[in-house]
């Protein structure tokens, strides 16, 4: 028996993000929704995620596993709900399937969402899920500190050089192979994590709560606020706060990155700042392409940057913009605060599709990777909708 974290009927909603992934592989705090499942339970997780996007996860054998809303935060009282079910009893609550057991095939995975093949449903009060995705950035601080202690647990922090200030020592951990020298943790304010072979360059000054995944790297006197998550073979520079880059993505240089999600395989030209908050200190609207509305996102919001897109230098993004996936942003002036998908500038000329893809993979070669033939399809697929 294994996890299966499903995503459910509001996935459209954390557009642009979940365009090109499972929710199961949104980050917030250190880890990814299905890498937090993973370690708190111990268990296999498989995904289920729009059929465009299934081959990149593969499919588990047809036996019973827990289904469980990858938009849902784990909680103890979900973890004790898990391990209280029977086959084919559920918790659910006025928005649907939270978590249940179930001996069902991936095919007919929509009748499992509507519940009908449950003999015994149990109503759950109403379940925290990530709904939008400026709430990755807002839940962050939270995240961020549910993860470090499960990250801790048992183990022990590598050496830290004697070149670095650090304040709040217990609450910094570093694993093995990361390089840190004359920099400032400052952990008084939350937890920091530096993953495996990350390096920290000299003249940096980072306070928590913070995480960086493995391989990543942070350029020279670069200013680091909490709440902020590097994923995996990220580089960042200047000023980062209440951030998220998932993975793969550069902010190397000077310039401003505020309360934003950026995805994966995203580049920031050199001096790009974003505004994440009105000259008028007001409610943000932000662009949801589901509810094809602005919605309220709070008084302090960023940008939300779909996967392989990327800015000119000197790019002044607007408050509450939301980016597209696979554009080539530039533009004078303030940008304009949506941006569609496969943008070349932001005046409304369409990216060709054979140069999108070839450059895509140039910038994937430069973190020696390739784009995947699986890559391909889903994005011609979300061209030619």
């Amino acid at each position: 028996m294994a996890i299966v974290l499903f995503d459910s009927v509001n996935r459209n909603s954390l557009f642009p993000l979940t365009k090109t992934r499972s929710v199961a592989y949104l980050r917030t705090g250190i880890y990814t929704m299905a890498e937090r499942w993973q370690h708190l339970t111990g268990m296999t997780v498989y995904i289920h995620t729009a059929a465009y996007l299934q081959d990149l996860y593969g499919c588990p054998d047809t036996v019973e596993h827990i289904w469980i809303d990858a938009a849902v935060l784990p909680t103890p009282d979900l973890m004790d709900k898990m391990q209280g079910l029977s086959n084919g009893s559920c918790w659910a609550d006025e928005k649907g399937l939270i978590i249940g057991k179930h001996h069902f095939p991936f095919a007919a995975f929509e009748a499992l969402q509507s519940l009908q093949h449950f003999t015994h449903i149990h109503d759950h009060p109403l379940a925290e899920r990530f709904e939008y995705p400026w709430q990755l950035v807002q839940w962050n601080d939270r995240m961020l500190r549910l993860d470090f202690e499960t990250v801790i647990k048992g183990r022990k922090s590598a050496t830290i050089s004697s070149t670095n200030k650090l304040i709040g020592t217990d609450q910094i951990f570093v694993e093995e192979g990361a390089r840190i020298e004359h920099c400032i943790l400052n952990a008084s304010t939350g937890p920091i994590y530096i993953g495996k072979q990350a390096e920290v360059m000299e003249g940096t000054a980072i306070r928590g709560p913070f995480a960086m995944g493995a391989n990543s790297v942070i350029k020279m006197n670069s200013r680091i606020y909490g709440a902020t998550s590097l994923g995996p073979n990220c580089m960042a520079g200047g000023e980062i706060k209440n951030s998220i880059m998932i993975g793969y993505s550069n902010k190397a240089h000077d310039g401003y990155m505020g309360d934003s999600v950026i995805g994966e395989w995203c580049n920031w030209g050199a001096g790009t700042s974003n505004s994440n908050l009105k000259n008028t200190a007001g409610m943000i609207k932000v662009w949801n392409e589901a509810a094809n509305n602005y919605l309220e996102a709070g008084y302090k919001c960023g940008v939300m940057m779909g996967d392989y897109s990327r800015t000119a230098i000197n790019s002044s993004i607007n408050t509450g913009t939301v980016i597209g996936i696979s554009s080539n942003v530039f533009g004078e002036g303030l940008l304009p605060n949506i941006i569609p998908d496969f943008s070349w500038g932001c005046k409304g000329v369409k990216y060709k599709m054979d140069k999108a893809l070839n450059d895509i993979d140039n910038w994937k070669k430069l973190k020696n990777a390739a784009l995947t033939d699986t890559e391909k399809i889903f994005l011609h697929h979300l061209n030619e909708k």
